[in-house]
């Protein structure tokens, strides 16, 4: 029997998420038994693979490179989770959203005390308009809310999809139907 293929990712976010699947601790081996890692930042592996089964998302969509990456993930991936509030909602990425991308900007680089005063642009991608949740770019399948969700939270919910368990998922995260 094959293993459900795994994989792991994050956007505009603080990899909080990841780190709280670090902290399910000794169950990470049991997780690691039932199915192939095969993307993560905790991986060697450069390019997303085809046939995922399971995707965990973290961070909002801010860069058009966020949302290219999240629409091809979305078309190699059967379930996508959205695991965590930025994902969720856009939470801490998307508070820029209120007063635009370049005010703030030019309030954190321009307007305060700096060795250099410049916008940083080398290297790094244009940020889109707004920071936005997953689910504004592609269908996600479930969502777990939590800044980060807990360990306890992450293992159970990937636990259930590997048992073919998911329909208790929406009850435990609050946005069921």
């Amino acid at each position: 029997m094959n293993k459900p293929r795994l994989a792991t990712l994050w956007l505009d976010g603080c990899s909080g998420c990841h780190m709280s699947l670090l902290d399910t601790d000794e169950r990470l081996l049991d997780l690691a038994a039932r199915v192939d890692l095969v993307y993560s930042p905790l991986v060697d592996c450069k390019l997303y693979p085809e046939a995922v089964d399971i995707a965990c998302i973290e961070g909002a969509v801010s860069t058009a490179e966020d949302e290219c990456r999240l629409r091809s993930v979305r078309e190699r991936t059967k379930c996508l989770i959205a695991l965590g509030d930025c994902a969720v909602t856009g939470n801490v990425p998307a508070m820029r959203n209120t007063w635009g991308t370049d005010t703030v900007l030019r309030s954190v680089y321009l307007e305060r005390e700096a060795l250099a005063a410049r916008i940083p642009t080398e290297d790094l991608p244009l940020l889109s308009d707004k920071a936005l949740p997953l689910h504004t770019f592609v269908k996600v399948d479930f969502f777990l809310p939590g800044c980060p969700p807990s360990a306890d939270t992450i293992f159970s919910a990937l636990t259930a999809l590997i048992e073919g368990r998911s329909a208790d998922l929406r009850l435990n995260t609050g946005f069921g139907t």
